[in-house]
């Protein structure tokens, strides 16, 4: 089955090291991250520790840190580092000529 890719902002609409967060139906929003090497990743906008918005943590490397106790959570597969436990789910992303495109069907689910 194919991907329906829905263009969401340009690489350069999200400043290095930062986020932006797209709305999605329900109630749990999406963060889409780059880091210092422009990879662009997207994950479930909450923690899954305590539910903290991840849009608002910090990146370095690969992870971001939870604005609220700092937990460390992988980009790449949502997952918490140790000694810390637990996933949020991530979503496929493509960037093609500069524009970030998220799974329409992801996003909607």
């Amino acid at each position: 089955m194919s991907r329906r890719w829905i263009p969401i902002c340009r690489v350069e609409d999200i400043p290095r090291l930062g986020a932006r967060r797209v709305q999605r139906p329900g109630d749990i929003d999406v963060a889409v991250f780059r880091n210092a090497e422009d990879k662009i990743f997207a994950l479930v906008d909450r923690c899954p520790h305590k539910g903290g918005p991840l849009s608002q943590g910090l990146v370095h490397g690969e992870t971001v840190a939870c604005p609220l106790h700092n937990w460390q959570i992988d980009l790449a597969d949502g997952c918490a580092r140790t000694p810390d436990v637990g996933c949020i789910p991530r979503f496929a992303v493509q960037v093609q000529d500069g524009q970030i495109h998220l799974d329409a069907d992801e996003l909607m689910s």
